[in-house]
């Protein structure tokens, strides 16, 4: 049973920006840290940010300064906000815990291309 959804996804030209949104059940957020994550073609999934139920947040290297996540704990929604995209963001992003992993979503795709 599908417990993450994630949406907001699509093809954008580099330098442009893309809203994620990520819905779930109370029980997967509850005080759980939430992450996005993103797997790329031929490759591993990687950490992108994450939000602590208090809202400190942390970011891979190669997102800071660039990505945001924020989450409406009264919505179990996460969201990512990504600007200034580059090419090498093309991946599927998905969310989840950052620990304790709950069953994963569809992804949602985001291309970066011109």
């Amino acid at each position: 049973q599908v417990q993450l959804v994630e949406s907001g996804g699509g093809l954008v030209q580099p330098g442009g920006s893309l809203r994620l949104s990520c819905v779930g059940s109370r029980s997967i957020f509850s005080t759980y840290t939430m992450a996005w994550y993103r797997q790329a073609p031929g490759k591993q999934r990687e950490l992108v940010a994450s939000i602590a139920s208090a809202a400190s947040t942390n970011y891979a290297d190669s997102v800071k300064g660039r990505f945001t996540i924020s989450r409406d704990n009264t919505k179990n929604t996460v969201y990512l906000q990504m600007n200034s995209l580059k090419p090498e963001d093309t991946a599927v992003y998905y969310c989840n815990r950052l620990i304790r992993f709950v069953g994963w979503g569809q992804g949602t795709q985001v291309t970066v291309s011109s």
